[in-house]
């Protein structure tokens, strides 16, 4: 098989496919004939021959897949006009603080927002696909630890937690915008695929002002170094 055809391959295989593909996949196609870096390279070429159309190849947490282009989401939502789901300021700022300081338990949350988290903004986040419990705290109790999946990094269009946007440590703590800008690079960065097309918040429920350094918080709750997507499985 010439780099012709097994790109045609690779091009069917994503377009078609529901979910993104890692290299471990891909590699079947061709019966692991084709060894990662011949398939790095066959991909890049794949996404500089679709660049600066409708349609561009990325790659997620989860792998490669085809979607939208950024400027064509005003015009596909017209044909989904359904308005998406719209997340209060206290689920935003539980999800920010579990994406920034994972792995976190309920009353790191609270002790970081100051206010008691209720069982549905964390059932919220676990329904979307964003949160899960990953194990638990060896503390009185054995408090569950929460963390973002691989879905919440591919909705946002990230490969890694490190690509999550840069908090502004010169605040010390944690600012009062802080919502919105996690908010905004989310809306911005969610495909217009499926019901990824946007992102609406309902920023204007009153939450109190944090009461804790999200900056300061310990060591030991520093997010995890993600594995990288595009090397292939053991």
């Amino acid at each position: 098989m010439n780099t012709q055809e097994a790109k045609i391959v690779l091009e069917t295989a994503l377009l078609t496919s529901q979910q993104p593909l890692p290299l471990s996949e891909l590699r079947r196609l061709f019966a692991d004939e084709l060894n990662a870096d011949t398939l790095r390279t066959l991909l890049d070429e794949l996404r500089s021959d679709w660049s600066g159309r409708g349609i561009e190849l990325v790659v997620l947490a989860s792998g490669w897949r085809f979607q939208s282009a950024p400027l064509m989401r005003p015009y596909l939502d017209r044909l989904n006009p359904e308005k998406p789901p719209k997340y209060s300021r206290a689920v935003m700022e539980t999800l920010a603080i579990i994406a920034y300081r994972q792995p976190v338990t309920r009353g790191d949350i609270e002790e970081i927002r100051g206010v008691t988290v209720s069982s549905q903004v964390i059932k919220a986040l676990e329904d979307r696909g964003w949160v899960e419990t990953i194990g638990h705290r060896e503390a009185p109790g054995r408090p569950a630890l929460f963390a973002t999946t691989r879905h919440f990094l591919d909705d946002l269009g990230l490969r890694s937690l490190e690509e999550l946007p840069a908090l502004d440590r010169a605040q010390g703590a944690l600012p009062a915008e802080f919502e919105l800008q996690f908010a905004g690079a989310v809306a911005a960065q969610v495909p217009a695929n499926d019901d990824r097309s946007e992102l609406a918040l309902d920023l204007t429920a009153p939450s109190p002002s944090p009461s804790s350094d999200l900056l300061s918080a310990p060591a030991e709750l520093a997010p995890p170094a993600p594995s990288d997507p595009a090397q292939p499985a053991a």
